[in-house]
């Protein structure tokens, strides 16, 4: 079954590996940063080479998004980031061919431990099962 591996983040976590520290987010060396994307790419090689890996990407930052709803009155409200330090977004995500929940829960469990610059927030690694067809509605 398909899995979606979801990485969460804040502007202010983004802001900090760009060094620029806030109360909730205390800046990140270089050397932090490298041992992130080093970490982050060996989990994605390792699942290449296991041939779990579906896709994997990082995300921009919540300063570069933008939230199209509709409005009380029916008409298109657009607004653009950035977004509350507080409102944890998507940062970045795999798509998995596991077979079993447990494996997926192996792999997030392995990017909770991700290196970070110290007083990190910790954000839960959400997974959430790929439907593959209307028969998945509503599956427990």
């Amino acid at each position: 079954m398909k899995y979606l591996v979801m990485v969460q983040g804040t502007q202010a976590d983004y802001d900090a590996m760009a060094g620029k520290p806030s109360a909730h987010a205390p800046a990140w060396t270089e050397a932090q940063l490298k041992a992130m994307y080093l970490y982050m790419g060996a989990i994605s090689d390792d699942l290449a080479e296991s041939g779990e890996l579906v896709d994997a990407e990082g995300l921009a930052e919540p300063a570069r998004t933008r939230l199209v709803t509709r409005g009380k009155d029916g008409e298109t409200v657009i607004t653009d980031g950035p977004y509350g330090e507080t409102e944890a977004l998507m940062a970045g995500y795999w798509v998995v061919d596991c077979a079993s929940l447990d494996r997926v829960t192996e792999i997030a469990e392995r990017v909770t431990h991700c290196p970070g610059s110290e007083g990190l927030t910790e954000y839960p690694v959400v997974i959430r099962p790929v439907m593959e067809g209307a028969e998945d509605i509503g599956a427990v």
